[in-house]
Parts: C-alpha cells; structure tokens; sequence
C-alpha cells in the first residue's frame, strides 16, 4: 500500500511538472517542456554546467541547474552553486551605489574630484595624464555608472604605456568601462564609507536579502559548492575564487540568490520606487552596432529600435513590443551570463554558466523559455556566427 508520504510526493511532483511558465509574448510553457529545451540546447552547445531562473510577477517561478559544476570529481551543477557572475558584479553594485543616493551620502552630480580633494595617488593605476586633463573635473558618478566617462575599458591593458587617460569628453558618448565602476569603488571607499567594499555590500546587501552564497571575495564555506571554469573544449581554466573585491567584476553567486536579489528590488525592499526608477531611466541612448570594442565607430539601427540605452549600472531597452526591460551581462573566462527583466509583468530570466560555451546558448534559451525576441543580439555578439568566429573561442570538438 503506498503511504500518505509518498503519495504526497508523487502529487507535488505531478503538479511541479505540470506547472505553467508564462512567457512575455503572451503564451505559456510546461515546466517538463523548459527542462527539456535547457537540456537540449545546452547539451548542443557543449555548456559545462549551467542554472537557470523564470521570474513572474516579480517572483521566482521556475529554477533549473544543468550539468556539472566540476568534470574530475563528476559533481552537479545545483540552482545555489557559487558562480563567477563577473560583469553582472556592476549592475548589483550600482543598485548598491543607489542605497547611498537615497541616504544622501553620496550624490550622482557632485564631480569625483570634489570628493577626492588630495587627488588619486593611491589609486590602481597611474593617474597622472587623467588628473591632469583639465575634463577629469567634470566627471561624475553619473558618468561612471553610465559607461559615459570616457574611461578605457580596463586599465593597464587597454593603455599602451599603462597610464589612465581621458579618450573623448566625458558625458557625450557611451563606451563600456569597467575601469570607471572601479574608479568609482575607489571614491566611495576612500571618502565616504571609509571601508572595504565587500564589507558593505555585504553587510547592507547580502545578508539581509540573505544571498548566502553571494561574495565579492573568496570564503572556504564556498568550497564544497563551488563552480570550476572551463574553456570552449572542456578543459580546466579555474576555480570560482577572487580575493580581491571589484565593483567591475568580482561577485560569485547562484542563480538562487539572484533571484533573491530581483525579487527584493522589485519588492522596493533594497530601493524605494523613486530611486529604482532614477536607476532605469536612461541616462545615454546607444546606436553602436557592437558593444566591443568599445570605441568602434560603426552604428546601426538595431539598436534604436528597441530603445537600447544605458541608465546607471545597467543596460535599457526602453521601448519593445513588450515593454520595456533592463538587462546585465557577464562574460570573463569560463562564465558566461546574462540577466534581463521585462517590467511590465516583472518578468526575468537569468543565465549562468561555467562555460566558455554558455553565450551559443544564450538567444534560443533567451526565446524559447522567455519569448524574448528583442534582445539586441548582434550588438550584444550573441549571434552563433559572432560566436564561433571570435578568435577568443574555440570551439568543441564535435564527436
């Protein structure tokens, strides 16, 4: 006779599997049926390990963790594995940098010289060409959370000599800058909070939003649940740790606590309305053709039609057929993510990997388990054929 337990059982797995997801066009999707496009898409694409999360309604509707977190010890990739998230880093610090807004401690237009009166001797790089541009004194919070700045992308490897430079006039262009995020780490460190970034955000952010397995550096508690990285052919890169806090790109998390993180903002319980929508207004309209390399010239019309643009630590899309969305990428050796929200209907999907394969990935899941068409793909580079033709990728060998 089967007991009252195990009939519960098979009844809560009988209505997980006949769960509704519902897309942003509109129709809606089995849990079976998203479990087995992730599989196949994934498995075609070669990812290592992957999670993944459907918010509706501003809450988490479905969860889902594919492959393997670690091929030598043959471990799962699990929904709460800690995960390099790298850019993705910015947009949660921005919405952090917003708490300090709201708490008057720090204000988007008050230029970064002013707070930094003794200038930036102890700052990463060499600053001298930078302070001494007469345009260092106009920029602004605002700016550097904008990618409007006129910052490289990263120095010393994008400055042939080393030395920080200004590249156009600060505010009239965007150009993704992960060195501005950090710049700007380093006024809010030095001359408002007077302590080390991870001690903040975790102390004003992932504690209280209880984002257990999220960090801007490295604690042995990550250990037995870790992510290994891995390359394009399934060969080791690295492990999941960082033990140096950076606002452009330091955090690990999972896909759990991300969810926790959307579900808390739009809740208004990390943000009061005003400042989340002063952080999603866009600040700087955006007709690049690619986002990298930063400084290419070249423009196109993929973008203006859906209104992509940049407000403060994360990217827009201000007018859709489906209204309008904000999104975060992340992209460092072996992860590969993706974050985007549709705030009509508080609508999210987030993608995480430990692969160098994970972006091949990102479009048909992106369309297939949200309904979201309107990503720009090509200034994004996540069309398959930018893909494969990066020098940087190398593809898996097919068997």
């Amino acid at each position: 006779m089967r007991t009252a337990a195990a009939a519960l059982a098979l009844f809560l797995a009988a209505s997980a599997s006949a769960q509704l997801l519902y897309r942003i066009d509109g129709t809606t999707l089995s849990a079976d049926s998203a479990h087995a496009i992730a599989d196949a898409e994934l498995a075609r694409d070669h990812v290592t390990g992957a999670q993944i999360a459907l918010l509706h309604n501003g809450r988490t509707v479905w969860t889902y963790a594919y492959g393997l977190r670690d091929i030598e010890h043959h471990l799962p990739m699990t929904p709460d594995t800690y995960t390099w998230a790298a850019s993705v880093t910015k947009a949660v610090f921005a919405t952090w940098v917003m708490t300090l807004v709201e708490q008057h401690r720090l204000d988007l237009d008050k230029p970064i010289a002013e707070y930094m009166p003794g200038g930036l001797s102890g700052y990463y790089h060499d600053t001298s060409l930078f302070t001494a541009d007469p345009r260092y004194r106009r920029i602004t919070p605002r700016m550097l959370l904008s990618h409007t700045s006129g910052l490289c992308n990263y120095a010393p490897a994008d400055m042939p000599d080393g030395k920080l430079r200004i590249l156009f006039d600060p505010g009239t262009r965007y150009a993704y800058s992960g060195e501005g995020l950090t710049l700007l780490q380093y006024v809010i460190e030095q001359a408002i909070t007077h302590e080390p970034l991870e001690t903040s955000m975790q102390r004003d952010l992932f504690t209280p939003l209880a984002m257990n397995t999220t960090s801007l550096i490295w604690n042995n508690r990550f250990f037995a649940n870790n992510a290994v990285r891995y390359g394009a052919s399934g060969n080791f890169l690295n492990y999941t740790r960082k033990d140096h806090a950076g606002a452009s790109g330091s955090m690990a998390t999972s896909v759990d606590d991300l969810s926790r993180f959307l579900e808390a903002l739009f809740a208004n319980r990390i943000l009061q309305p005003a400042k989340r929508e002063q952080m999603l207004t866009p600040q700087i309209a955006i007709r690049a053709a690619h986002q990298f390399p930063t400084l290419d010239p070249a423009t196109s019309d993929e973008g203006p039609l859906v209104g992509l643009s940049y407000g403060l630590g994360w990217g827009l899309l201000t007018h859709t057929k489906y209204g309008p969305a904000f999104f975060k990428e992340g992209h460092g050796d072996g992860a590969e993510n993706y974050l985007i929200c549709f705030t009509r209907h508080q609508d999210c999907m987030i993608l995480l990997t430990n692969s160098d394969n994970g972006e091949l990935a990102f479009r048909p899941l992106l369309e297939q388990l949200l309904g979201d068409t309107v990503t720009p793909w090509t200034w994004e580079s996540y069309t398959r054929e930018q893909i494969l033709n990066n020098p940087e990728h190398h593809p898996q060998t097919q068997h």
